[in-house]
């Protein structure tokens, strides 16, 4: 299949879920997560219509954000060392892993700096993987009340990463603690935090992820094929 005929593919199982689901929302943004995929490859899914672009490596939104039209968005995905925050601060229309007060520190000092307020997504480590980055559940309320003390930074909401397993059935609590999480901060009316955003499902998983309430999937390998060596 083409990149653009995955495309199709993807969304129109985006909006089956969405439909089947009490719990879906209203509309779910597509991330093309480019990883390692080439420029002229990326350039089939812009041509298609995409415009939203999720990478994780800082040192590939740099080397291709040059390329492309200034049109596009670009998402920071991945984890995010704060000694790496200057390169993108104003290059990526979203972080989607604040993870740690340090973290938010250096994103307000940057984003202060050249008079921008910085939307963030906070990363939360639902299930407790020891390989992943992120958030305790528990943690999230105190950690979204200090955000308060950086105006230059705006919560939209919250992302989470579910294990890989072969069916995603198992992980659906995931996408639901997520969602219930999402709309139990919703009732804090904190400054600088509005829950509008649940980045939640990859290519393995977003089906049920949009089913449970995710407002964005991270979807690559089925878009453009295997990742590349680098």
């Amino acid at each position: 299949m083409s990149i653009a005929q995955n495309i199709d593919k993807v969304l129109s199982e985006i909006e089956d879920a969405r439909q089947k689901s009490p719990h879906a929302a209203e509309k779910v943004q597509l991330l093309a997560v480019t990883k390692t995929q080439p420029p002229e490859i990326i350039a089939e899914a812009v041509a298609y219509g995409l415009t939203e672009l999720g990478e994780n490596r800082v040192q590939e939104i740099l080397e291709k954000y040059p390329i492309f039209e200034k049109n596009l968005h670009w998402h920071l995905i991945g984890h995010l060392q704060t000694n790496k925050v200057k390169y993108i601060i104003d290059k990526v229309k979203m972080i989607h892993s604040l993870d740690s007060l340090r973290l938010a520190a250096e994103i307000e000092k940057r984003a202060a700096a050249i008079e921008r307020v910085m939307p963030v997504l906070v990363q939360v480590n639902i299930a407790d993987e020891d390989s992943k980055f992120g958030l305790e559940k528990e943690e999230v309320p105190d950690f979204l009340r200090a955000l308060a003390a950086y105006p230059h930074i705006a919560v939209e909401g919250l992302m989470t990463i579910g294990p890989f397993v072969s069916d995603s059935e198992e992980i659906r609590w995931v996408f639901k603690e997520m969602r219930e999480l999402k709309e139990s901060m919703s009732n804090l009316a904190l400054p600088h935090v509005e829950m509008r955003e649940l980045s939640m499902g990859m290519s393995n998983d977003y089906r049920v992820a949009v089913e449970e309430g995710a407002t964005m999937v991270r979807v690559g390998t089925t878009i453009f094929g295997a990742r590349r060596k680098i």
